[in-house]
């Protein structure tokens, strides 16, 4: 195993030659190679075998990306019609256009006995997790245009922001790839390293990545794995089972300024005077108001804790909104297409 993974490193260092950098002679990465060999007995030999051969370009050359796709097609939309520009009006169409909702429901369907499994044992509904997939990777058709130890070296070592946060998530990729039998060199992911049909960060995987299907190896590029590990981030993050994450509510005026929004401030709903849920919302604990800044107006949404944990996946609202907001469109569809109204009382209906 070891003889065949040195040959595969070897033939792909031999063809990046021409486009490679030594970072070897680095002090910093002399320093991490010895503390990487000091604390997990890694071998130095190989490690600098690694770092000799650093691409210089660690994107992907040749490939299309689906962000590019769209882009360029928005470009195109916004030469024939005027659409509204405000903050999200333009991140909605990012995330919750082009086919996003019936490609949801085509692989929740596909999968739905995993998803099924993956209730049972962390009570996340499979909506959530399949909009989580399909705005990260676009339901495993991307996956990530750039070399994962290519991109978080140059990350950790050429002077940028956090180096500090990217030599960590270096350290983890490589113990990940040890622990997977995985050759660094060939993992592909995004710019910032994540990997995979749920975009894990490196250091998420060992605490966090599951074994969903049960085969001895964890591999996120697998829908059973991916569809476990979302399930377990959530539930480690404090998921509430068959608890509501928003609704929208109704208030005075066009723009909102009456209370602090994001889901750092929390309110009791009796202390919001003139704020009330559009539709019935049975939720008692304290909620955040979310606000959603579209070109004529302001959207304003109630935020449940079980919102809160989406932002643990992405730190942002507007994208914890666009997880819910997939997520409902994928439910509504899914339930129209292809359950029975007996089964309407499983938890796929679950709010």
């Amino acid at each position: 195993m070891h003889i065949i993974r040195l040959i595969t490193l070897l033939l792909l260092l031999s063809s990046l030659s021409l486009h490679a950098v030594d970072y070897s002679k680095k002090s910093e990465v002399k320093h991490f190679i010895h503390t990487m060999h000091k604390k997990f007995n890694y071998k130095e030999h190989y490690l600098n075998t690694l770092f000799k051969n650093v691409r210089k370009n660690p994107k992907v050359t040749q490939t299309r990306t689906r962000v590019k796709k769209i882009e360029t097609e928005i470009k195109e939309e916004k030469k024939k019609i005027s659409r509204p520009q405000g903050e999200w009006d333009i991140y909605s169409r990012m995330h919750l256009e082009h086919n996003q909702t019936e490609m949801g429901v085509n692989f929740m369907y596909k999968y739905r006995k995993v998803f099924e499994k993956a209730y049972e044992d962390y009570g996340v509904p499979p909506e959530y997790i399949t909009a989580i997939i399909g705005i990260e990777s676009y339901y495993g058709k991307n996956r990530g245009v750039y070399y994962v130890f290519d991109s978080l070296t140059h990350l950790a070592f050429d002077g940028g922001k956090r180096q500090k946060f990217y030599k960590h998530e270096l350290q983890e990729f490589l113990r990940l790839c040890y622990r997977e039998q995985l050759e660094p060199r060939a993992i592909k992911g995004s710019q910032s390293g994540a990997i995979g049909m749920a975009q894990f960060m490196p250091s998420n995987y060992k605490s966090l990545a599951v074994d969903f299907n049960k085969d001895g190896k964890i591999r996120l590029s697998k829908p059973a794995d991916a569809i476990g590990s979302i399930a377990n981030y959530f539930k480690e993050n404090g998921w509430k089972r068959d608890e509501p994450v928003g609704t929208r509510v109704s208030y005075e005026g066009n723009r909102f300024y009456g209370f602090k929004t994001g889901y750092s401030y929390k309110y009791h709903r009796r202390d919001l005077k003139n704020i009330r849920p559009r539709e019935y919302f049975p939720y008692k604990k304290k909620i955040m108001l979310i606000k959603l800044k579209k070109e004529n107006y302001d959207e304003l949404w109630y935020g449940a804790h079980n919102f809160y944990v989406i932002t643990r996946y992405n730190h942002s609202a507007y994208y914890a909104m666009a997880v819910h907001q997939l997520a409902q469109k994928i439910k509504k569809s899914y339930l129209s297409k292809y359950i029975t109204p007996k089964e309407k009382k499983l938890y796929l209906v679950s709010k």
